[in-house]
């Protein structure tokens, strides 16, 4: 995956220093170390009716994507199945990311392993015979925020994917 395009985040009233101010623009790396690290995960969709919808989910990063699992009859799921524009949150720490993307569900044996030998050591869930949904998320802007040191104004960050 090519690496996106970083920025300051447009947020205006919170004094968000310029680009080259303040500890400057975050590297892709610190999102991605914490994507991968995080324990719980928040997904938001949108409901048929226009509304959202946000649920917990644990998930794994892997290569350059979020992947996370639920069942076909889920509110999430069926959200997805209309609109599969989402919203993927967590957070570690002081640090905050925010991934706008597409969900797709995904129908690959190999990558359901590769899911399942990332995903059952790190919640310490086994895997054997996992054949449940599971959806891959490409991000298409990610926003990243930390409060550590008192530089979330010096240090906000946006990242663009062409």
């Amino acid at each position: 995956m090519p690496q996106p395009k970083a920025s300051r985040p447009h947020m205006p009233g919170y004094g968000i220093l310029e680009a080259h101010k303040g500890k400057g623009l975050l590297p892709w790396s610190w999102a991605t170390e914490r994507l991968a690290k995080a324990r719980n995960y928040w997904v938001a969709t949108t409901r048929p009716d226009g509304n959202p919808h946000a649920m917990p989910v644990w998930g794994v990063w892997l290569e350059d994507a979020f992947y996370f699992s639920t069942g076909n009859q889920s509110r999430k799921a069926r959200n997805l199945v209309e609109n599969p524009r989402c919203v993927i949150c967590c957070e570690l720490g002081e640090d905050q990311i925010i991934l706008e993307g597409v969900a797709e569900l995904m129908d690959n044996s190999e990558l359901r392993q590769r899911f399942g030998d990332a995903y059952g050591p790190k919640y310490e869930w086994g895997m054997e015979g996992f054949d449940e949904p599971f959806y891959e998320v490409h991000p298409r802007v990610v926003f990243g925020f930390t409060s550590a040191g008192g530089e979330f104004t010096g240090t906000a960050t946006r990242w663009v994917f062409d």
